[in-house]
């Protein structure tokens, strides 16, 4: 089984969710994680716009990379430019693959409601979950 790691900077919305996603679509093919190179907490934007389309991530804390790594990953994703230019060296040989998603606390920044606020956070986590889906295609 293949170990997957999705790297931003704050692991509170886009890795979260990547990992949410990750779990959720690639069961039973891949073990996937989420970290940051400046974890914070998990967004709540981002628990519930997942819930809303069935994946529950409000269990997931946000982890600093350093967690890991003595772990032998395959694949380590970025999904934020900072965490790109950030990535640790030490993941060693694993492919490394950036896909940068805009990133929902800031385009929601300006929202005059909440359901305002909630519609970057719901289009980004619809890219990512694409994104995800497709990582193996070539692979079956």
């Amino acid at each position: 089984m293949k170990k997957i790691l999705f790297l931003c900077t704050g692991n509170s919305c886009r890795s979260q969710m990547a990992e949410g996603w990750g779990k959720e679509l690639l069961a039973g093919r891949a073990e996937v994680f989420s970290a940051g190179t400046a974890p914070g907490r998990v967004d709540p934007r981002a628990i519930k716009a997942m819930a809303e389309a069935g994946v529950d991530i409000s269990g997931h804390r946000s982890k600093h990379a350093s967690e890991f790594r003595d772990t032998a990953f395959d694949l380590v994703v970025t999904v934020c430019d900072k965490a790109r230019e950030s990535c640790p060296v030490w993941f060693g040989k694993a492919r490394k693959l950036h896909r940068s998603f805009e990133d929902p606390p800031f385009l929601a920044r300006e929202a005059k409601s909440e359901e305002e606020a909630l519609a970057p956070y719901r289009r980004v986590r619809d890219e990512i979950r694409a994104f995800v889906s497709g990582l193996f295609k070539g692979d079956e």
